[in-house]
């Protein structure tokens, strides 16, 4: 599978911004889509994922409220709207798929295939 992840970009504190995950070569069907972010000073951390054939999204405390994952059945898309952005915001955000249970949804080593990073800044 091939994920082109887009929508990155530069916005206020207070902005907002709607990333793109759109898969290729075959269908999100079966797997978990996940976003994770890393900044130079940190290690890549979990934002959301959903399970594509069910369940609601489950997001990062830090993000909760704020972010909204959504599935676009049709486009194989998976969207990640990001509103109320804060600088802590800023990153560079990937979105990945991978066969996951419960219990390892939010750490990105269980993920097998990664889109290429798109830049989120968050002027203050």
């Amino acid at each position: 599978v091939q994920l082109q992840a887009s929508g990155g970009g530069l916005v206020q504190a207070g902005g907002s911004l709607r990333l793109s995950c759109a898969a290729s070569g075959r269908s999100f069907g079966g797997y978990t889509v996940g976003w994770f972010r890393q900044t130079p000073e940190k290690e890549r951390e979990f934002v959301a994922y959903v399970r594509w054939s069910g369940g609601s999204p489950v997001y990062a405390d830090s993000v909760k409220g704020r972010f909204t994952a959504s599935k676009d059945f049709a486009k194989n898309t998976l969207y990640l709207q990001m509103n109320s952005l804060k600088p802590e915001d800023t990153a560079t955000y990937y979105c990945a798929t991978g066969r996951t249970i419960t219990s390892t949804s939010q750490n990105s080593r269980y993920y097998d295939d990664w889109g290429q990073e798109t830049l989120v800044t968050v002027s203050s």
